[in-house]
């Protein structure tokens, strides 16, 4: 793609990185056959040739953003199927991330959208608000279907349908401390506590720990650690993902010095592309870009790990579980195999659904501020997996776990619920 910018625009690193993220592009569409809105809305600008082109116009002529092309970037999963697709190798994740810094710096929202946004970047990331928030919404649930009808309202009435019924106690695992190896140590992780995962299922880093321990791994839960960032990030709020990048960045680094640490365990796959993105985030930061780079290489998913674990093959278990590969862990970490194959060798029978590449709609806070296209890749997602016939949905991200289970019957789980049973540990709830 041929661009116009200035010198004095590529004056700007963030400018420059997107000028050759846009010159990569060949217009070749291949983008739109897996691209979720897209197949969904059949609207070229809301496919990621079609968002290119808007990002483009936007940055070269150094404007803000305008209505049109911020209903499109914001209709953007950032699901990164385009990513896999494209033949010419365009970095897509960067460049509409760099669109949404902008977007938030540029242009003013409708006062519905900011007091929406400002609530889920002020409760999602803190564990003790989002529980209080979980509890208060079982008063205001009656009211949902009203709030909906209002159009200032409707987000916070989508907010109440999605949230549980119960929410679990708060687990020990979540508490800074050491989880020591049973027997001898064969090696030493930190493990993401995270933010909503632990207030909605503190049964996956319970399943993660009770495995690790078992297999010889001393696992910390580092002081000072919290929210990844990913869910401010998305919605372009740089300062506040970089504040908690930082955050996390001297708490594992402080572990590491203290006693080592061979990987920073993630359950949750979100979170996993944002923190191995670490270096990216922070590279312009001369206090934070080796340190940065230093978590980065660090960062595993908890199935990443495992496989290099050489664990044991179990005898069948007469269980059919179909595997839902988040979209954060296929397109944003590349993790494709590891997954099945544990789930295989612990003795499951393992299936892939029909149009595994496409989104199921959680994508962070998507489903609550895009609610409509949600909904309908839910749908068809669900459908998907059950024309399998499983016995049990496994993935790897909380998101796609809280958004698959309001649209199916069929129990889903966390993988490593299934292989911490697998290998000694407690039948997960959910079966």
């Amino acid at each position: 793609m041929q661009t116009n910018f200035t010198p004095a625009q590529l004056a700007d690193p963030h400018v420059a990185e997107s000028e050759a993220i846009l010159r990569k592009c060949v217009h070749c569409g291949f983008c739109t056959a897996t691209c979720p809105t897209y197949v969904t809305l059949g609207d070229e600008l809301d496919s990621p040739r079609g968002r290119i082109y808007l990002i483009k116009d936007m940055l070269e002529n150094g404007r803000a953003a305008d209505t049109e092309t911020v209903t499109h970037i914001d209709r953007c999963l950032s699901c990164l199927a385009c990513t896999t697709t494209c033949p010419s190798g365009v970095d897509y994740m960067h460049l509409v991330d760099h669109a949404r810094v902008h977007i938030e710096k540029t242009y003013k929202r409708p006062l519905k959208d900011r007091l929406a946004r400002a609530v889920l970047a002020q409760v999602l990331p803190y564990p003790s608000r989002f529980r209080f928030a979980l509890k208060a919404a079982a008063l205001g649930r009656p009211f949902a279907s009203v709030l909906k009808r209002v159009a200032a309202l409707k987000t916070f009435g989508v907010m109440l349908d999605l949230a549980p019924k119960a929410v679990p106690e708060p687990s020990i695992t979540a508490v800074p401390g050491t989880h020591a190896a049973s027997g001898k140590r064969v090696g030493r992780v930190a493990l993401l506590n995270g933010c909503a995962q632990p207030v909605l299922k503190p049964e996956i880093n319970e399943a993660t720990i009770r495995l690790l321990t078992r297999l010889g791994i001393e696992v910390v839960v580092s002081p000072g650690e919290g929210c990844c960032g990913a869910l401010v990030h998305h919605m372009g709020r740089e300062g506040q993902a970089l504040a908690a990048a930082r955050r996390n960045v001297d708490a594992w680094l402080s572990v590491a010095e203290e006693g080592g640490l061979d990987a920073i365990i993630i359950t949750a796959s979100g979170c996993g592309t944002t923190i191995k993105d670490y270096c990216h985030m922070l590279r312009l930061d001369p206090a934070y870009a080796e340190k940065a780079a230093r978590v980065s290489a660090m960062a595993k998913d908890i199935t990443e790990y495992l496989a290099t674990l050489d664990l044991p093959a179990q005898d069948p278990r007469g269980m059919t579980v179909t595997y839902h590969s988040a979209c954060s862990m296929q397109h944003g970490q590349k993790i494709t195999m590891a997954p099945k194959q544990l789930l295989k060798q612990a003795g499951f029978v393992v299936r892939d659904p029909a149009e595994g590449h496409l989104c199921c709609g959680s994508a962070g806070t998507y489903n609550i501020l895009q609610p409509e296209i949600s909904e309908k890749l839910k749908a068809r997602k669900v459908k998907n997996l059950a024309a399998t016939k499983p016995d049990v949905i496994a993935t790897g991200n909380i998101g796609c776990i809280t958004q698959i289970a309001t649209g199916t019957s069929i129990p889903i789980v966390h993988t490593v619920e299934l292989l911490d049973w697998a290998y000694g540990g407690a039948k997960p709830a959910g079966l």
